[in-house]
């Protein structure tokens, strides 16, 4: 059947498959057992036939891709409970990893990123933020490619060595914020960061995978560096759950979710986010919904998800909460407000006095109405619980059938390669011109003095002499580059859409 044994209290209680695309929560205190939520969900998800992707923080969830051990303890858990057909047994696992090391590179490229949530990687102010809305202009018109981080350093170069004419037609350049960009740029490659540019870009169909039990993969994103990098990690998943809501087709409500989504530490993606950003995260989760993917978040305090998006939630998970600060209390009294009220207990004081591996439960039932909230003991998960070895994990990617497709970086011609060759020609061009006796040069048409002021970037850029392998080579370039130049607008388009960059329309 597809729903999910999270656990029994005074009933059991189920997460209905037809229901998991309505989005979750589990929340609690550290040490309270939420990873133990998370695995059990996650494996029933996979056992259900349905994809996940979550981040591995501690480096704990990895042990989904083996078999837990079976001692005293969990069997008589599972013996409280009465849960039949329980085995020990792993999972179908992927893993990635935005740095490369520890699973499958994830890399975008840098115009599938777009300058608002780039942006937001960099930690650049609205100004700079506006230089780089220039770039990606520049870049659209004159059909260059931005895969990695060199294209886009020599793009902003190129901007800065003629910013008297990108200004007249985009608008004022500032070479002090062109310069704070690259400086935020070198930071961003000493930190690894370089990494997660290029090409292959990640398929978001290699992330919809089963295997061949019908079972679901589950996506690990290996996280415990990259959660030292905030921004990083939270614009990576923005990033990742804009790509789905983009690409993703409408399917309505359906049996069971196309795609479960992870998000581990949710409170850094709010966390000094502006109100429009907040705003368009809201949208997100309420409308992807209906492109069959569910969003859970994980977090310490249920009050770390706005108010607007935590009204979207309808599966709950609460661990404990100590009340020892009016922090804690404040955030004990939102969790117990959030949940439909059970007539056997007060919530908000059981909240406080939960056990490990106990929660209070309530999830979407019959109609899609809450259950009342109940307090349950969780399920054991089946899986390994803790860490894997190196080893083991070197021999979980070795059976991965995407090794080949992701694991070499691939370094096509972009606009890095262009606007070299393009400063090689002019110097070459400068030196040949140079050598020419004087007198051949006065008065002669397509001689080596170029036109006045031609009023558009393009002429300027390119130049009417430009030899003619050049034009061959730039209309091969166009003709395999598979997003035009109008596609790469509208692909950027609708992400600053999600994130608020509405200046570029």
């Amino acid at each position: 059947m597809n729903e999910i044994l999270i656990g029994k209290g005074d009933l059991p209680v189920y997460l209905l498959g037809k229901y998991g695309n309505r989005h979750g929560l589990i929340a609690g205190a550290t040490g309270t057992g939420k990873t133990i939520s998370l695995l059990v969900l996650a494996e029933g998800f996979s056992r259900m036939g349905v994809p996940v992707f979550m981040s591995d923080v501690k480096g704990d969830v990895a042990g989904m891709a083996l078999p837990g051990v079976m001692n005293e303890k969990i069997g008589q858990r599972v013996a409280q409970l009465g849960i039949e057909g329980y085995v020990n047994e792993p999972s179908p696992v992927l893993f990635w990893d935005v740095f490369g090391k520890a699973g499958h590179p994830v890399r975008t490229t840098v115009s599938e990123m777009g300058p608002s949530l780039l942006g937001r990687i960099l930690e650049i102010n609205e100004t700079q933020e506006g230089m780089l809305e220039i770039a990606f202009k520049l870049a659209d018109d004159q059909g260059l490619l931005l895969l990695d981080l060199d294209d886009l350093r020599s793009l902003l170069t190129y901007v800065s060595d003629h910013r008297k004419e990108v200004s007249d037609q985009y608008g004022l350049v500032s070479t002090q914020s062109i310069a704070a960009i690259q400086r935020s740029l070198l930071t961003l490659e000493r930190e690894g960061g370089e990494s997660f540019f290029g090409e292959p870009s990640l398929d978001l169909n290699d992330l919809m995978r089963t295997d061949l039990s019908g079972r679901g993969i589950v996506n690990i994103l290996a996280a415990d560096g990259l959660i030292l990098k905030p921004r990083l990690y939270s614009s990576f998943l923005l990033w990742l759950l804009s790509e789905l809501f983009e690409n993703l087709p409408e399917v309505g409500d359906l049996d069971k979710p196309k795609l479960v989504f992870f998000f581990d530490e949710a409170h850094l993606l709010f966390d000094d986010a502006p109100a429009s950003l907040r705003q368009r995260v809201e949208q997100v989760v309420r409308l992807i919904r209906s492109k069959g993917v569910g969003v859970y978040f994980c977090s310490q305090f249920p009050d770390d998800v706005p108010g607007e998006i935590l009204g979207q939630l309808g599966n709950r998970i609460q661990h404990a909460l100590r009340a020892y600060t009016p922090r804690d209390q404040k955030a004990v009294k939102t969790a117990a407000e959030t949940f439909v009220p059970n007539p056997k207990f007060d919530v908000a004081e059981v909240i406080s006095r939960l056990g490990v591996g106990e929660a209070l439960v309530s999830t979407l039932q019959d109609k899609g109405v809450p259950s009342p909230v109940e307090q349950a003991v969780i399920c054991p998960p089946r899986c390994r619980i803790g860490a894997i070895t190196p080893e083991e994990r070197a021999a979980v990617r070795s059976r991965s059938p995407l090794g080949a497709k992701y694991d070499e970086q691939v370094n096509r011609e972009s606009a890095y390669e262009i606007l070299s060759r393009q400063a090689r020609e002019k110097k070459e061009g400068e030196e040949e011109a140079q050598a020419q006796p004087p007198q051949s040069a006065p008065g002669q048409a397509g001689g080596g003095q170029q036109p006045e002021a031609q009023g558009k970037v393009s002429e300027w850029l390119w130049g009417t002499s430009r030899r003619q392998g050049m034009v061959e080579t730039m209309a091969k370039q166009a003709a395999r580059t598979v997003g035009s130049q109008i596609g790469r607008q509208i692909l950027r388009g609708v992400l600053g859409g999600i994130l608020g960059g509405s200046r570029r329309r």
